[in-house]
């Protein structure tokens, strides 16, 4: 064979397979046809299936009379597939396209696409409106994936920032009640069938599984939204005119523990959280703690009269307005000499406190402050809370007792501070704080009611009514005149203490504080103002004082128990407390005043005088000061007394008031 014949051959040959190469294809085609169709058919109708999320809608939140604070709007993410067929011949036009709707730069999304992390997904926007979600829906752009969401839009902006929190970009609470009822609010998402075309888009798939969402719970507060803005414009505007760097104030229903409003300044907008500072976002009514100064004095007070180691009118010595404890110099502001116990409070005397706190045993000044409540949480619902700092005794220092009398030496935060006054003025209980009055589902019903929540009793009645007497005495002729309101009782203390910076006091940095109720004999509100480093001030009854008064002044109104006292005290100027007519009517020497007498009236102080018709707090101060034991019943005017008047001083004597 020539070599003519062997490359014929050759080619035959190739020719021959290159021949039989369809005929296998077909053979295969065929094959696949009949021995794999119907999975492969199966297979390819499941790629082009799936299941889309139904976002589950987050619950709102609500004031207590039901105004929205925190509420859902809906918002579309837009993604890419960019391996969609025919998306390429589309690119550019889309990239200007969108980067017109949005306001941005085309190349910022040919770079997320350029440089995705998946070959077929990259998010190009988060957070389009329903306007600009139908305008790209329009351009029907192969590829593009359009998921709807809900985002979180708080109302009143800055209005309970710090109660309220705020979420993240993926609806998760991140602060506040956000997150303290995240799993309440947040809800279970559903789902629904769909099917995906050539092009990538997505449609519904016609009698498809679909799983409808849970929505979330809503929550309703205990906070009213205009006292709560009445309360952040006093305390932002006491900031700004002290020129202090910062606020806080929290009010609270101190017979059941119900916060009515909690701000600080600065602020931030929830809406914008991210654009703020961890300094502008910190709620520090519930995260710092402070040394409190004088608003502590309480304390020591509470524990001397309970254990009878003092009386309000004991006479205490504060000398010439100084005094040495264990080579430590403690001052007064003014020499006040020798002054009764109760004026040792309303006056503020450092030497007349700490001359009661030596006659305290250690272990008993620290129960009264544990029982307080200062070592431990007030369990607010709100994450993030500090606890207080109050050594054990065997801790203590030689200076510990004089100085935690009067505030140092312990570090309390303001929501401890205000939980325990309220329990001075309840009668002696201490309670839970607690801001969610009541969680909802989505059609309205309650699932969930908040009840008041007995931590324990502190102190007897008997010590709560003493203290609340003296503590009155600091706001009508103490250091806290300026939080006085006319007609109506106030009861308080202020404070000012000073920061301290690298281990030492420094006297620019102070803590001016107030902390009372009103009325005092009948308390509704309970509320504590804390600024600090104020520039134009320094002291609590200048700085912090003036702010509780227009905060209480802006709330009357919203209180109708004690406007209808004020209005009754404007008709009647002698007697704030309206009686009923058979108080007027009764025909014994011991009851029915025959007028109501503003002041006591006393002609010989050897003889019981007529308390009927006096206010109660200046009968208990009289009777009190010639050691009288006192039983109460009834708060405001005095109407029947167990003594007749003219008798002579009993040892016991037994009033009622209305």
């Amino acid at each position: 064979m020539n070599a003519r014949d062997a490359i014929h051959i050759r080619i035959y040959v190739v020719l021959t397979l290159l021949g039989l190469v369809p005929l296998v294809i077909v053979a295969r085609i065929a094959f696949i046809h009949l021995a794999e169709g119907d999975a492969l058919r199966a297979q390819g109708q499941q790629q082009a299936r799936s299941e889309q999320t139904i976002p589950a809608m987050r619950g709102a939140i609500l004031d207590r009379n039901g105004h929205a604070l925190a509420i859902n709007t809906a918002e579309y993410d837009l993604a890419l597939d960019p391996t969609i067929e025919g998306f390429a011949g589309q690119a550019e036009r889309f990239y200007t396209a969108l980067g017109e709707l949005t306001g941005r730069s085309p190349n910022r999304y040919r770079q997320r696409v350029r440089t995705r992390a998946s070959s077929q997904y990259v998010m190009l926007v988060r957070g389009l409106n329903e306007e600009q979600r139908s305008v790209v829906e329009r351009w029907e752009v192969p590829g593009l994936i359009v998921t709807p969401r809900f985002a979180r839009t708080y109302s009143h902006g800055t209005t309970a920032a710090h109660v309220l929190g705020h979420v993240g970009s993926d609806g998760q609470g991140l602060a506040g009640l956000e997150l303290r009822y995240d799993e309440y609010l947040t809800g279970t998402p559903g789902s629904r069938a769909v099917k995906r075309d050539r092009r990538g888009r997505i449609k519904a798939m016609v009698g498809g599984r679909e799983v409808p969402p849970e929505q979330g719970q809503s929550l309703v507060l205990t906070i009213d939204r205009m006292r709560q803005v009445a309360l952040e414009d006093e305390l932002q505007r006491g900031v700004e005119a002290q020129g202090a760097a910062w606020g806080t104030a929290i009010a609270m229903d101190p017979n059941t523990g119900a916060v009515l409003a909690m701000a600080n300044t600065p602020t931030y907008n929830p809406n914008r959280a991210a654009a703020y500072s961890e300094r502008q976002r910190r709620n520090r009514a519930i995260t710092d703690r402070f040394e409190p100064g004088s608003t502590f004095k309480f304390v020591t007070a509470a524990a001397a009269l309970e254990r009878d180691y003092v009386s309000l009118s004991d006479t205490i010595d504060t000398g010439d307005g100084w005094a040495v404890y264990s080579g430590y110099t403690m001052r007064d502001i003014s020499a006040y000499g020798a002054i009764p116990f109760r004026e040792v409070l309303s006056k503020s005397s450092n030497v007349g406190t700490a001359e009661v706190a030596q006659r305290i045993e250690p272990g008993i000044l620290y129960q009264y402050a544990r029982n307080f409540g200062f070592t431990q949480p007030t369990w607010i619902d709100l994450p993030g809370e500090a606890t207080g700092v109050v050594r054990r005794p065997s801790e203590w220092s030689r200076t510990t007792r004089t100085s935690m009398s009067i505030g140092y030496e312990v570090a309390v935060t303001p929501i401890q501070l205000l939980t325990s006054y309220s329990a001075v003025a309840n009668g002696g209980t201490l309670l839970q704080p607690y801001l969610v009055d009541e969680r909802r589902n989505y059609r309205g019903e309650t699932l969930w009611t908040a009840q008041p929540d007995t931590v324990r009793r502190v102190i007897t009645r008997e010590t709560s009514r003493q203290l609340t007497d003296a503590l009155q005495e600091v706001v009508e002729d103490g250091t806290a005149t300026a939080a006085g309101i006319a007609s109506l009782p106030v009861a308080g203390k202020t404070g000012t203490a000073l920061a301290t910076e690298n281990g030492s006091y420094v006297r620019s940095q102070t803590r001016a504080s107030f902390v009372g109720w009103f009325p005092a004999d009948d308390p509704a509100v309970a509320l504590l103002v804390l600024v600090g480093a104020p520039q134009n001030g320094m002291y609590g009854g200048d700085v912090a004082a003036p702010i509780f008064n227009r905060i209480a002044r802006r709330w009357l109104a919203t209180l109708p128990g004690v406007s209808e006292r004020l209005m009754y005290a404007a008709r009647s100027p002698d007697d704030a407390s309206p009686r009923t007519d058979s108080s007027a009517e009764s025909s014994t020497d011991r009851t029915a005043p025959p007028t109501a007498a503003a002041t006591l009236q006393v002609e010989d102080p050897t003889v019981l005088p007529d308390f009927r018709g006096v206010p109660t707090r200046q009968a208990v101060h009289w009777l009190d000061a010639r050691g009288i034991q006192i039983t109460l019943q009834g708060r405001g005017t005095v109407v029947q007394q167990s003594v007749a008047p003219g008798a002579a001083l009993p040892n016991a004597l037994t009033l009622t008031s209305e």
